[in-house]
């Protein structure tokens, strides 16, 4: 087994579990140091006994290598991968073409945006949408408007690189007090993902929650309103603990994402598990497009879609409703629609 990539297979296996980002990094840096290497250097220092040598090898990451470079299947991954629950290979997860609802390490994810690209495409993807922080949300390093210019250039460039598989340009963008979006209207209109979230003042009254949601809906950018409560069930990676669900009038809501053919999402992270079971069986009723979303902020997040595949199959989600089983073309005039 190759040691670089047994390294980042133990970090994928971690992050899908939910591990601690700094366990994730350890194995993460270490794949970077050893795919560095001159060529033989890598077999006269496991020879010497010198791995531990290299900056960012420890005890654990050198035990992996070694075992690896001995074609053998390091006895970490063994664990891990028996201890993982299964991955849904059938049904509505293999016919899913994408992921609208991701996150690099521009914002607050753990990895650039190429690593992402990269696993979503071993996945079985066809796409994925970089959807990183608005500038209001300061605590996830949201992007300014000139950071998100210089990202379009960027995912021009890996585009180029990675053909066909594609990088969707995107953002998670604030839903402000009013409704508006916080980034300018001129770069939201050149994004073919816009995930339009309420951060902030989650408590607020359910009157002005739901003006506050439908005119965010309204806006001809958004494809996306992304986890809709806001609530956490959960402790997350950082872990924070429960919050409750922010109050709103939700057939309002899913009626205004219907007219304006926004796509309620399925967020798939299960600390967030959003919209709760209730909500989601509602939007299906009333007949709403749904993207069933990661909102991975590391590569092994991106498989966490699974779960949400199970949720939008027990509510009855018609599968052509789900926007992330259609073919680009059909998904991108739909997210030109405006």
């Amino acid at each position: 087994m190759d040691p670089v990539d047994a390294l980042r297979q133990i970090a994928f296996e971690l992050e899908r579990g939910g591990a601690p980002t700094y366990r994730v990094q350890a194995f993460r840096r270490a794949a970077v140091v050893l795919a560095t290497l001159p060529a033989g250097e890598l077999e006269r220092r496991i020879e010497a006994g010198t791995l531990q040598a290299l900056k960012g090898i420890g005890d654990t990451t050198a035990q992996v290598v070694i075992e690896a470079a001995r074609g053998e299947v390091p006895g970490y991954l063994a664990r891990l991968t028996a201890e993982a629950p299964p991955t849904a290979s059938d049904g509505l997860r293999a016919a899913l073409r994408g992921d609208c609802h991701t996150h690099s390490d521009w914002s607050d994810g753990g990895s650039p945006p190429r690593e992402m690209a990269e696993t979503a495409r071993v996945l079985g993807h066809d796409w994925i949408a970089l959807t990183d922080h608005s500038p209001r949300l300061t605590v996830a390093n949201g992007l300014s408007a000139e950071r998100l210019s210089a990202q379009l250039a960027l995912v021009d460039e890996l585009n180029s690189e990675l053909a066909p598989f594609r990088i969707l340009t995107g953002i998670e963008v604030d839903i402000l007090e009013d409704g508006s979006l916080d980034q300018r209207d001129d770069l939201l209109g050149r994004l073919d993902v816009v995930v339009a979230s309420v951060h902030s003042k989650l408590r607020m009254p359910a009157g002005p929650m739901t003006r506050r949601m439908v005119a965010a809906v309204r806006n001809p950018h958004v494809t996306v309103l992304g986890h809709c409560t806001g609530r956490l069930i959960g402790p997350n990676r950082q872990g924070r603990g429960r919050r409750p669900e922010s109050e709103f009038d939700a057939s309002v809501e899913c009626e205004a994402c219907r007219d304006a053919s926004v796509a309620v999402e399925i967020n798939c992270r299960p600390e967030r598990a959003d919209p709760p079971d209730r909500l989601l069986r509602l939007a299906a009723e009333v007949g709403c497009v749904f993207a069933i979303d990661s909102d991975a902020h590391a590569p092994g997040q991106l498989d966490w879609q699974a779960y949400g595949c199970a949720r939008a199959e027990a509510a009855q989600v018609p599968v052509d409703r789900i926007v992330n089983t259609w073919p680009l073309d059909r998904l991108l005039d739909w997210t030109n629609r405006g």
